[in-house]
């Protein structure tokens, strides 16, 4: 940057590191993106000092031009607009340039999620392995799978829950609030063969552990990571790619398959926890594009044309 604009941006960071306490990562992205639009500003002949609302206007229509995400250029905006409010504050100018330009809109971008077949074939590989581990991580993704269980919820589950072999858990999810999470067959079978072998899985001298899927790491029980990381090697046993399977995914798998079975939107945001029926809904069109698929590859008059 140069001008009168360098010298702005220059005592706006400082503002922000001796003011807002900013980090310094903070304030090297500030910078960066400053830069970023000061570049864009010179091409037109302007500087930061001089810009006009039409010139910022067009600094974020390239930003989309260029490919950037939303969230890159909702940030790229936000610095331009604290910079700009700075600067009134100090009388600098008389107008704020960037007042009347728009946010750049964040699209939501839909969870990913397995087939049922897929899904079969996870919990077979996850099966697959030798002994008490295949049978504990087989337990792990019939519970994760039938109950919609967030990875917090599920390697948080305590031996109690899980001891008589109910046909629910009672859930403490987001903010403490309690929900029922139902176990179908498939499940409460896993259960019970797990807990044959669970004992092998005790520190030594920790028959007390409370946890059902205990471990003999530091905080007795299995961690999300672990749990994750063992998710992989199943699905790459599986013949499904990695980078589609995740802990989370079982929860959208869950969702989503309810939803095509003909499940309420209601009853799914029951069982997923959900404050919000927004948040449920997203899972509509992951069903409705999966089903939208489905008749186009499978219905005969479909195949005919």
């Amino acid at each position: 940057m140069t001008g009168q604009g360098a010298s702005w941006a220059e005592a706006f960071l400082e503002m922000m590191s001796v003011e807002r306490a900013a980090a310094r990562n903070t304030l090297t992205a500030y910078s960066r993106d400053l830069g970023d639009a000061a570049g864009f500003l010179a091409g037109r002949g302007r500087d930061l000092a001089d810009a006009t609302a039409e010139d910022v206007e067009a600094y974020f229509v390239a930003l989309s031009e260029r490919g950037l995400s939303p969230a890159t250029a909702s940030r790229r905006r936000a610095a331009v607009r604290q910079f700009y409010r700075f600067v009134l504050g100090e009388a600098w100018r008389a107008d704020d340039p960037s007042r009347r330009v728009e946010a750049p809109k964040k699209r939501r971008a839909l969870p990913k999620v397995l087939s049922r077949a897929e899904v079969d074939r996870l919990i077979a590989a996850a099966a697959a392995k030798d002994g008490a581990q295949g049978l504990r991580l087989a337990c792990m993704v019939e519970l994760a799978y039938a109950s919609g269980l967030r990875i917090s919820e599920l390697t948080g589950l305590t031996l109690a829950a899980l001891a008589r072999d109910p046909a629910y858990l009672i859930v403490k999810g987001k903010g403490g609030k309690e929900r029922l999470a139902p176990l179908n067959a498939a499940a409460r079978t896993a259960v019970k063969a797990y807990l044959e072998v669970r004992p092998g899985f005790l520190p030594k001298g920790d028959k007390a552990n409370p946890w059902f899927f205990a471990s003999r790491g530091k905080e007795g029980r299995l961690t999300p990571r672990r749990f994750a990381q063992l998710l992989d090697e199943a699905a790459a046993h599986a013949g499904i790619d990695p980078a589609r399977v995740s802990p989370h995914v079982l929860r959208h798998a869950f969702a989503t398959h309810l939803l095509e079975g003909g499940a309420d939107l209601r009853v799914v945001q029951t069982l997923l926890g959900h404050a919000d029926i927004g948040t449920t809904q997203i899972y509509t069109h992951v069903a409705g594009d999966r089903l939208a698929q489905v008749v186009a590859t499978r219905h005969p008059l479909a195949k005919k044309r």
